[in-house]
């Protein structure tokens, strides 16, 4: 397991260093061809591309240290770094998004000579070009390793081969229309164009936000994730005779699972343990790297309460039971 782990955090490292390097290159790609044409669009692209480039630095750091094993001082293992990763990539990109509005609407009230409109949009396809291929790689490593800050990395870029396309279509429209239409003045579409990039990418950090951000409150599970566990608890009926108090977290591509599980109370020490280890086994199987802590109650559910018990008994299982001597203090069957 421990070379597992190894080998997925170097995956990791691997193609965040190769985001870096794509980013970087394409910001001082973007970044002299915008200042040489005069076009905010691609500007405001170089700047997108800029925070895409910080927040891979960011997310390259992050994966290697959240990929350090639990310690004395973070016993839980160090997650949560690209939780916080994923946070600040998401600020960032609102920041670059109000720098980009400001620009273009000064754009839109001084409008400016826009040169050379066929080098942006060669620009432009290459970026679409270079972001699809890294974003893919992302979006796959990220998948495999439940990577909160690859998955963030890759969104950034995704986002960024829509933004380019919209870029183009602008600066494709000023060059075609500067022989279909040469007396117009088509220059507003390159600010209008910036706007777009702007909104487009507020969204996406909307969302990042949200994703990222929930993990630092130790919000539960997913729905679909907390019904699937609930469901590889349940296969052990009737052996388990009910559970309650499931509460889940995660912690970057870590999970914590710990619930009560209610076993018939003559069983042995050894015979409940073997089934905590399966039924543990069964959600690790699904779900590798999970942490699962589970206390074992001794339960008759015929006495105890529907509510607290979560009974997995069928009605006849239960009236048997009652016609059964207890093995156990009564007190024991509504234990909370």
């Amino acid at each position: 397991m421990e070379l597992c782990d190894a080998d997925k955090n170097k995956r990791k490292s691997n193609v965040a260093l190769f985001s870096v390097i794509s980013n970087t290159s394409l910001v001082i790609l973007k970044l002299v061809v915008g200042v040489m044409i005069g076009s905010v669009s691609v500007i405001s692209e170089a700047v997108h591309s800029g925070v895409d480039l910080l927040a891979a630095i960011i997310a390259f750091f992050a994966v290697r240290k959240s990929g350090k094993p639990a310690d004395e001082d973070h016993p839980f293992g160090h997650g949560k770094v690209e939780n916080i990763s994923g946070t600040l990539e998401a600020l960032l990109i609102f920041l670059a998004a109000g720098w980009i509005i400001f620009v273009a609407v000064e754009k839109l009230r001084n409008p400016e000579p826009l040169d050379g409109a066929w080098l942006g949009i060669a620009v432009m396809l290459v970026s679409v070009m270079a972001n699809i291929i890294v974003s893919m790689k992302l979006f796959q490593v990220g998948k495999e390793t439940d990577s909160i800050a690859l998955m963030a990395d890759a969104w950034h870029l995704r986002t960024d081969v829509y933004t380019s396309l919209g870029v183009f279509g602008g600066l494709a429209i000023i060059f075609a229309g500067g022989y279909v239409l040469p007396g117009v003045d088509l220059r507003w579409v390159d600010a209008l164009a910036a706007i777009g990039v702007a909104l487009l990418i507020m969204r996406t950090a909307y969302h990042l936000t949200i994703e990222s951000a929930r993990d630092l409150v130790d919000a539960g599970l997913p729905p679909e994730e907390l019904d699937e566990v609930r469901r590889y608890i349940r296969a052990f009926a009737p052996t388990i005779r009910g559970f309650h108090r499931l509460r889940t977290r995660k912690s970057g591509a870590s999970r914590f699972v710990e619930f009560h599980i209610r076993v018939d109370g003559s069983m042995s020490v050894d015979e409940s343990h073997r089934i905590a280890d399966m039924v543990t086994c069964s959600i690790k199987q699904h779900y590798p790297g999970t942490t699962v802590t589970i206390h074992i109650e001794p339960c008759n559910c015929a006495l105890a309460k529907e509510s607290s018990c979560g009974c997995l008994l069928s009605e006849k299982e239960r009236q048997e039971l009652k016609m059964k001597p207890l093995a156990q203090n009564q007190c024991l069957g509504n234990t909370r």
